[in-house]
């Protein structure tokens, strides 16, 4: 049934095909506010019920209110004119008002596309009580008397528009020149496409120019500074009565010549006794006018000495200026455009000006599937939101998918070549990069150049390592320079900075470190000092600083990953194995499982029985264990316990036989655990607190809840004395496993701290097993609500980890929990989805006796039918049903006083 109007009017539908927009405003409504507020109140309500009766009344919709006005859809051209006269016979305030018709996109409720923006336009053109239509509204109306007003020119810039005004009896018909831009002295230039995604940057550069006297657009080669500044100089045509003027300065090659550029754009002559910079400083004294200095940064120096007398003469002038980088002036105030938005996905700014930039090569293109969707908006992303690629990719259209173009941006400075005139540093994707890398000077260049070979990012100390020659101080002035001139990024957190680059400059940087064929030395030099900082943070890893450590790991993944791949290429074994060794031995902490996946990979290299680093190789590789491949896990500890000649680093802190006894653990061996971790711990010197609350957490599972106990002070006082959050957060496990069945509220507390440990670690993995015993017990003896916190928590750690062993121990945790507050449905469905696991069974001993229950209280066919159905469903759509399952006993909680829950089980 189709959508009521705003006042349920039955014959009011939501317009669909053809659709006639209106839209409407109050003029001047900012300064009627401020002066009769309490006046303005009220008749602002008058205002609402009489737009909304009119348009009733005419079969519109209004789908949007701004507050000052209305935004409505009519089926019918004669009806949304109608409707706009009757209420402009009846309203008090003086409101403008805008009609175009057109095809528009509908999203919900709402409507998107080329025909609102113009409805938009041409009310704004326009003054209270003043009507104006389209001359696509005006083509198709019937016994309407028009007023043909010529082209306009309207802000939006994309050509002329002819222009009709409404007249009828009631309606005023003598109004002031409509505001286009036409209407004021300038040359700002037509546009030949849209200009799509911006509208939010657009409204806060107005305020900022109407704030200050100079506002410079700062960004790469392609963002989009020069349409964007054009665009906010077209919305501020009102104010400047003196003109807005665009002046060039990309074909300018000689600093001396700005000033003539800018005499020749404004229309004006050298004055006799004066410079030619005088001579305009002169002229503009006194006027209300806009300059926009397009492309500063190749004249900088020139372009802030004309600025810096024009302001020193006039006080109403003000300047828009792009350029990659500042011009450095006292007045100056900085804007650094964005790319444009991609969180939206198909909806997001640069999908839609992909989408739209194609419909111009292509009329019929659109986002037929998912499979286009997912290509089009991976091809946003990866051209970083630069609307300059995304406009030369979505030409590509014209003999392309969208998933051919995405396929081929590896290498998109050929792809993305041609396919449109203008402006040489604007054809291609390589003209606009290129632009930018030929100002730069040498040094600039060379550290450039070298931050190409980074992943993910980079910081100060790790650039100074790439280059000879140059110690951290001036690194530091040559990339505050790079920033400046928008090649590097920055970001700021933690109390550091790091930088990164757009991939597509990025990539033309690497090419041009090829080009100069030092790329292997300086991809060595990133390989080696990446293997140096392992190695360091490893070490902070075994100590009281772990939470540094795992920063570190989470934050360079990307660089690690590209190391080892380069190491292994270059057959450099040693250095990928101490990548291997130590990330693999970290990386579980932070549910990080790739390093692993290295381990394994150098153990089948014919040569790995050289390897130094052989049984770090075995213990990193057997915490395969952890994404469900136990034979293999222990198959690989074994090994690596059984090497004993001399030459091969021994593995410090126990993690071999902690790798070993792990395996045994999450494959259901957990007396072969038990053995493990005492013949661990007999075999150092060391407490190995780890190796011990393993063992405790063993003896719980099986019962032997005594030694348990006896053993649980001693790894918890060993784990503190030893400051590693890890093994205190794995000790306080391991006393909240023992004390779970005996004492459920102190296990509570235990498991709390163990928590508290895990986060100030950063680790985890840690946290998410904490987490999923503390979900049972919370939900049982403490706060409900806290547990359903602390299940979704557990499954979504370790299902984003893929650890996929853990997830349906969890499940089953969950399982349990639910057969305990008679959700018996919920109970047998995850017990089929989780039920087949050897480490879940043997860490989740009440099972037997859950499944007996819940055949009893369901009947045995519908516990096997359950059952059946959660064994049909692979892990996605198992944790997807757990979630839902949680949010539906959350809502039966919210809001009632919620005692634990097992008393208010059977």
């Amino acid at each position: 049934m189709p959508a009521m109007a705003s006042n349920d009017s039955p014959a009011a539908v939501r317009p669909t095909g053809i659709v006639t927009f209106l839209f409407t405003d109050i003029e001047g409504s900012t300064g009627r506010w401020e002066a009769q507020t309490t006046e303005m109140g009220a008749a602002l309500a008058r205002h609402d019920d009489t737009l909304r009766t009119a348009i009733d009344a005419h079969g519109g919709w209004m789908f949007k209110h701004t507050g000052d006005g209305v935004l409505a859809a009519f089926p019918s051209p004669n009806g949304a004119v109608a409707a706009a006269i009757d209420a402009q016979r009846a309203l008090e305030l003086p409101v403008r008002m805008g009609i175009a018709t057109g095809e528009a996109e509908q999203r919900g409720d709402d409507y998107f596309g080329p025909t609102l923006n113009r409805a938009a336009r041409i009310m704004a053109a326009g003054h209270g009580g003043q009507v104006l239509l389209a001359q696509s509204t005006a083509s198709m109306l019937t016994g309407i008397d028009l007023l043909d007003l010529g082209e306009r020119r309207l802000r939006d810039l994309s050509g002329a528009q002819r222009i009709f005004q409404v007249r009828a009896e009631g309606l005023r018909e003598q109004f002031p020149p409509l505001r286009t831009v036409d209407t004021v002295p300038g040359n700002l230039p037509a546009q030949q496409t849209s200009f799509v995604g911006r509208e939010g940057e657009v409204a806060q550069l107005v305020e900022l120019v109407r704030a200050h006297r100079m506002v410079t657009l700062t960004g790469v080669g392609g963002v989009g500074k020069t349409r964007l500044a054009v665009q906010v100089a077209a919305e501020l045509v009102p104010d400047f009565p003196d003109g807005v003027w665009l002046v060039e300065l990309a074909p300018v090659g000689d600093p001396a010549a700005v000033p003539d550029a800018v005499a020749t754009a404004l229309g004006m002559t050298q004055q006799a006794g004066l410079t030619v910079t005088a001579s305009i400083a002169k002229a503009l004294t006194g006027r209300r006018l806009l300059v926009v200095l397009d492309n500063c940064e190749h004249l900088l120096d020139a372009a802030a000495d004309l600025v810096e007398a024009i302001m020193a003469r006039s006080a109403t002038t003000k300047v828009i200026a792009t350029s990659r980088e500042g011009l450095r002036l006292g007045a100056e105030h900085l804007w650094a455009v964005p790319s444009l938005d991609l969180g939206g996905g198909v909806t997001s700014a640069a999908v839609e000006l992909f989408v739209e930039r194609a419909r111009s090569v292509v009329a019929a293109f659109g986002l037929k599937d998912e499979a286009d969707v997912a290509a089009a908006t991976e091809t946003c992303r990866r051209l970083d939101g630069i609307p300059l690629a995304i406009e030369l990719a979505a030409a590509r259209m014209v003999s392309m998918t969208a998933q051919d173009v995405c396929d081929r941006l590896g290498d998109r400075f050929r792809l993305l070549a041609g396919g449109r005139r203008g402006l040489e540093r604007h054809q291609t994707l390589r003209h606009a990069v290129q632009w930018s890398y030929e100002l730069l000077n040498d040094d600039e260049r060379s550290v450039l150049n070298r931050c190409s070979v980074f992943a993910g990012g980079f910081d100060l100390a790790s650039v100074t390592h790439l280059r000879d020659g140059f110690d951290e101080y001036a690194v530091l002035d040559l990339l505050d320079s790079l920033v400046r001139k928008s090649l590097v990024t920055v970001e700021r957190g933690g109390g550091h900075t790091r930088y990164g680059m757009l991939e597509t400059i990025r990539q033309f940087a690497e090419d041009q470190l090829v080009a100069t064929g030092a790329i292997d030395e300086v991809r060595d030099r990133h390989a080696r000092y990446f293997a140096g900082e392992v190695e360091v943070n490893f070490e902070r890893f075994a100590s009281p600083r772990q939470g540094a450590a795992v920063h570190w790991l989470s934050t360079e993944k990307d660089n690690l990953r590209a190391a080892f791949r380069w190491a292994l290429d270059r057959d450099d074994l040693e250095t990928a194995a101490d990548f291997s060794a130590w990330a693999g031995c970290m990386g579980p902490a932070v549910n990080w499982f790739e390093p692993v996946e290295w381990a394994e990979e150098l153990l089948l290299n014919p040569r790995a029985g050289e390897l130094r680093k052989l049984r770090w190789l075995y213990a990193s590789a057997a915490l395969c264990v952890l994404v469900g491949r136990g034979d293999d896990a222990i198959r690989y500890a074994r090994a690596g316990l059984a090497i004993d000649e001399p030459g091969y680093d021994l593995v410090a802190n126990g993690l071999d036989y902690f790798a070993l006894a792990n395996a045994y653990f999450m494959t259901g061996k957990i007396e072969a655990g038990i053995e493990t971790c005492r013949a661990g711990v007999e075999r150092s010197n060391e407490p190995l607190p780890q190796l011990r609350s393993a063992e405790v957490m063993g003896l719980a599972t099986i019962g032997r809840l005594d030694e348990a106990m006896a053993l649980a002070d001693v790894a918890l006082a060993s784990a503190q004395a030893s400051g590693v959050p890890a093994s205190i957060a794995m000790a306080f496990s391991a006393c909240g496993a023992t004390l779970a069945q005996a004492d459920p509220v102190r296990a509570l507390v235990a498991l709390r701290q163990a928590r508290l440990a895990a986060r100030l670690g950063r680790l985890k993995s840690a946290e998410a097993l904490a987490a999923r015993v503390l979900g049972r017990l919370e939900s049982l003896y403490g706060d409900p609500l806290a547990g359903l916190s602390y299940f979704d928590d557990s499954i979504d750690l370790f299902h984003e980890s893929g650890s996929t062993v853990h997830v349906r121990a969890t499940l089953l945790q969950l399982a349990v929990t639910f057969d305990q507050t008679n959700r018996a449905s919920a109970a047998a469905t995850l017990y089929g989805a989780s039920s087949d696991n050897a480490f879940a069974l043997a860490f989740v001993p009440q099972l037997p006796a859950v499944a007996a229950h819940l055949c009893e209280v369901l009947g045995e066919e519908t516990f096997e039918r359950l059952s059946r159905e959660g064994a049909a469903m692979d892990l996605g759509d198992a944790v997807r049903y757990a979630h839902e399952q949680i949010q539906l006993v959350r809502a039966e909680l919210v809001g009632a006083s919620a005692p634990p829950l097992n008393q208010r089980a059977s």
